[in-house]
């Protein structure tokens, strides 16, 4: 008798701890430039629905893959936000912790933007400039040195003859992951030893683009890119990377530097004319499903016309539409849960 009372007292335990942990709203982790997107369908979202709105944490893109790969459950994120798309290596560590089945939405586009403030000299750069300013370690007759460049005219006599200062997103960053991909890869190609270093040696070649500098010229400036903005305010002279969005918003405050003579405008990003842009996405737990209240029916409020059209309220905040034929094909795949196969 005292066995079967415990028994049941730890069944009633277990079913307090259930509901006590069951979620009545969605959350989402990931990417610091989705956020900004992700945080006003989120309010639209909680004001036009039946649904509460849903709780969205900056992690940066890697760091929203950990947790949303850690397992299925409650305790788990529902959606990641991703300024990149989700690596081979971490689906294999979602599967290993049961998420099985994962639908990618792919938003739109984003351009990565140099930025400074309003009152300092308009950069113009290309890669090549910028592989030079930020790299780790740079050829210098003929040998690969700790980079010894501190002021911009030195690479470029047509800069300012200011410090090299530039804040940027960490490793966790997927702009951070972007950049080095669009910007200091090919700006590492365009010189003779890094083109010859990439036929002799692929991995010390990856190493020379993909290692950044950490003699206090390049700042880590953490996921939140509000606090760069700011940043670059207090400081004229410093520079500042993060996605268009953040341009757009603060264009009172601070201004795009053109790459490749190119500026960073929407109409030149949507076109691909500036060539510093990539994709965006999120991505959906398919077995959270019908268990997280409203997780679908945001899907659907995302991929509306009146969200993500060209006319659309998130257009405002600068996101870059997919075309056309690309957006309704996305739409009507995601809404129907399509499981993401690599």
């Amino acid at each position: 008798m005292i066995r079967k009372t415990l028994a049941l007292a730890a069944v009633a335990a277990i079913a307090m701890a259930g509901a006590a942990e069951a979620r009545d709203q969605i959350r989402m982790v990931g990417s610091s430039t989705v956020f900004p997107f992700a945080t006003t369908v989120a309010e639209t979202f909680g004001k036009t629905s039946n649904f509460k709105t849903p709780v969205i944490e900056s992690t940066g893109t890697g760091g929203g893959f950990k947790l949303f790969c850690a397992g299925v459950g409650v305790e788990h994120p529902d959606i990641s936000n991703a300024s990149r798309r989700i690596k081979a290596s971490e689906m294999e560590t979602c599967a290993k912790n049961g998420v099985t089945e994962i639908t990618e939405v792919k938003i739109g586009f984003d351009g990565i933007v140099l930025a400074n403030a309003k009152n300092a000299p308009l950069f113009d750069v290309n890669k090549k400039v910028l592989f030079l300013a930020l790299a780790k370690q740079v050829p210098v007759d003929g040998k690969w040195v700790d980079n010894p460049y501190t002021k911009w005219n030195q690479l470029d006599p047509i800069l300012p003859a200011e410090d090299i200062e530039v804040l940027g997103p960490p490793p966790t960053s997927g702009t951070r992951d972007a950049f080095v991909e669009l910007v200091m890869e090919p700006g590492c190609e365009a010189l003779p030893e890094c083109a010859a270093l990439k036929k002799s040696d692929p991995d010390a070649f990856k190493k020379a683009f993909g290692s950044v500098r950490e003699d206090g010229r390049f700042i880590e400036a953490g996921e939140n890119d509000n606090l760069i903005v700011q940043k670059l305010e207090a400081n004229p002279h410093a520079l500042g990377i993060f996605g268009f969005s953040f341009l757009d918003q603060n264009g009172d405050k601070i201004q795009g530097s053109r790459v490749d003579s190119v500026d960073p405008s929407f109409e030149n990003i949507a076109s691909g004319k500036y060539a510093v842009s990539r994709p965006l996405f999120f991505y959906v737990k398919n077995a959270h499903v019908g268990t997280i209240p409203g997780l679908k029916e945001y899907i659907a409020a995302f991929t509306a016309e009146s969200a993500w059209g060209p006319e659309g309220y998130l257009a405002d905040k600068g996101l870059i539409p997919l075309p056309d034929a690309e957006r309704a094909a996305t739409a009507k795949e995601v809404n129907a849960l399509t499981p993401l196969k690599l």
